[in-house]
């Protein structure tokens, strides 16, 4: 990453009065953490909540102004890095000023830039950890959503979508607390691992007393040299029926929310699934593609030859037998009528200390108008699917992201003015 000399607060010169002040600060014992650096600055003149234009210049660039949030109809990235935050701020006002200290600092990162530049004073900590230096922005996009559990927490639970509540319980469900829910979070995903986590820990840190990481998850993609659908752990395609980022008129059906203050937003479902490999692996090649209902090579439905062919799910072949298997994962998905889009990446987090497996699976990320589409989706594999015997859910959430942010606006803000 690269800094950018215009539109920063630290580029603005600070005078040796000033810096004594600072330095007065310190010496009088006054919490950064916990009145918030932001603020002394600005009380100083030197204002954190300044706009940052979008680069027209900074390559590999994912704009972060616009109808929606990046990272979400973005083309996917190769790498993601998801935390799921618990706020500690204790008041919406405090939850604002968070929002709009991001915001800016969110358009920095995306641009390519550091947070705030390097500074020659070794005698302070640097305002950017700085493991982004010299990266270039990597398609870096990054979402920000609410969970359930922060309206009720701050007293917002009037503002609450209907549609915003803990996902119920599923059949083989086995989620660890650890895992599990959140009242924040933020979706990172580029093109390179370092500048993912860099924007992560770099906005964390800059809401120092204000939030906290409850969970978090790194994942990757793998996509063929000629281009198409990534591949799974499993060594299937993993994304193939996903509305297309380009058909507007589908998009508004399955992805975007139409009204209130979430309007033009996304609901997404987060789940992380273990996934048994050392099973799987000792699995025929038959029965695993019976377990998906495609062939892994071409990706093809059954009965059909190429990976985007179109089937019919109550297709039955001379023997009255079903083309698809009644228990496969397409089957019982496509029977459910209900569509999501796809945002998944594979993880490998080392091995699982009771049992020795691969502690590796699927970071399943889904984004939909409203989360009863997953639910939809989830109920109808329900126990019969045959990708149970693969899988273990170990983790899930729900957020509601909010649209996007116009310059001069910031991120949350149809949430706050609702108020």
């Amino acid at each position: 990453m690269t800094t950018s000399n215009d539109e920063k607060w630290i580029n603005k010169k600070i005078s040796r009065r000033d810096m004594l002040k600072l330095t007065g600060m310190g010496v009088a014992g006054i919490a950064i953490g916990a009145s918030g650096f932001g603020g002394v600055m600005k009380a100083m003149g030197y204002d954190m909540f300044e706009p940052v234009a979008d680069s027209t210049t900074a390559k590999n660039k994912v704009n972060f102004y616009g109808k929606h949030q990046s990272g979400i109809i973005t083309p996917v990235q190769k790498h993601i890095y998801f935390a799921s935050l618990t706020v500690l701020v204790t008041s919406k006002e405090e939850l604002q000023e968070l929002f709009k200290k991001w915001t800016p600092l969110v358009v920095r990162l995306m641009n390519g830039e550091l947070m705030v530049d390097l500074t020659t004073n070794t005698r302070v900590p640097t305002g950017d950890t700085g493991e982004a230096e010299g990266l270039n922005a990597s398609n870096l996009s990054i979402t920000i959503g609410v969970g359930p559990s922060l309206f009720d927490k701050l007293g917002m639970a009037h503002l609450k979508p209907g549609e915003l509540a803990d996902l119920p319980h599923f059949p083989k469900d086995q989620l660890q607390k650890e895992y599990t829910g959140g009242d924040l979070c933020i979706q990172a995903c580029a093109d390179d691992p370092q500048v993912a986590f860099h924007a992560v820990r770099n906005l964390v840190r800059a809401a120092s007393g204000k939030v906290e990481i409850k969970w978090s998850q790194a994942g990757f993609n793998s996509f063929p040299a000629e281009g198409g659908t990534p591949r799974n752990l499993f060594a299937f395609k993993d994304g193939t029926v996903n509305p297309s980022i380009k058909d507007e008129q589908d998009l508004n059906k399955v992805v975007w929310v139409d009204k209130g203050w979430l309007k033009g937003g996304s609901y997404l479902v987060a789940r992380k699934i273990q996934m048994h490999l050392e099973t799987w692996d000792r699995t025929s090649l038959k029965d695993q593609e019976a377990t998906f209902g495609r062939y892994r090579d071409s990706g093809a439905p059954f009965g059909k030859t190429k990976e985007f062919d179109d089937f019919d799910v109550e297709a039955k072949d001379s023997k009255g037998e079903y083309i698809m298997p009644d228990t496969s994962h397409v089957h019982l998905a496509r029977k459910s009528g209900a569509r999501i889009l796809r945002r998944s990446y594979s993880y490998a987090s080392g091995v699982m200390s009771n049992t020795g497996a691969h502690d590796a699976g699927l970071l399943f990320v889904s984004f939909q108008k409203d989360p009863a589409q997953f639910t939809t989706v989830q109920n109808s594999l329900g126990r019969m699917d045959k990708m149970n015997e693969y899988i273990t859910h170990r983790g899930s959430a729900v957020f509601a992201c909010f649209p996007g942010v116009q310059k001069g606006s910031y991120l949350g803000e149809a949430l706050f003015n609702a108020l």
